[in-house]
């Protein structure tokens, strides 16, 4: 397994790098992506999907109403979505699916203390800053500790749901270790195989 770190800078780099691709490349590149996310771990694409379809569709029709263009219905004039429009955001919405099926291979692949652990690799910079990594990993684990029980809670009505959010937290002591890894050369090649392609996709 690559150091979660490098997993990471790679989707980053990934998800810089979809915004330059034109149509063409960005669907050849993108299926075996999307393949690949929903081979490994399609019930977690599928809710990222879910969780962000209201801005998917609010930004299809963002671009379908403001760019300017030949009117997809004529009787609606300038009233109506454009079909420039309409290709625009189709192709914004496959850079946004794919982004979110390569986050669903990081997170498949990393468990939750592993994209800490990451994460509290890249924050190395802030010491320099005056910043303590240490305590931002901390907020970060108990935030995801939390949202996910929040997730997980099963209300039967709205009410009881209102009801368990104004209820008073209850304290508990928990205890946060993190399994730091060394980068190894396979890690270095990862980060130089993709800086690489985010540097092609923007020449």
């Amino acid at each position: 397994m690559p150091h979660p770190a490098a997993l990471i800078l790679l989707w980053a780099c990934l998800a810089v790098a979809l915004q330059s691709l034109h149509a063409t490349v960005l669907l050849l590149a993108g299926a075996p992506l999307l393949a690949a996310a929903c081979l490994l771990s399609t019930a977690r694409l599928l809710a990222l999907l879910r969780r962000t379809r209201w801005i998917m569709l609010s930004l299809l029709f963002i671009y379908a109403y403001t760019t300017p263009g030949e009117a997809v219905w004529a009787l609606l004039a300038q009233f109506g979505p454009t079909q420039e429009g309409l290709a625009d955001g189709m192709l914004q919405l496959c850079r946004l699916v794919l982004m979110l099926a390569g986050l669903s291979i990081v997170l498949c692949l990393l468990s939750q203390q592993q994209l800490i652990s990451g994460l509290y690799t890249l924050g190395y910079p802030l010491r320099y800053v005056g910043l303590s990594r240490e305590r931002i990993a901390v907020r970060l684990a108990l935030v995801l500790h939390y949202a996910e029980s929040a997730m997980l809670d099963t209300a039967a009505d709205w009410r009881g749901s209102i009801e368990n959010l104004l209820a008073p937290a209850e304290i508990k002591q928990h205890g946060i270790e993190l399994h730091t890894a060394p980068f190894t050369l396979r890690d270095g090649l990862l980060l130089v195989a993709g800086c690489a392609l985010l540097g092609v996709s923007l020449l």
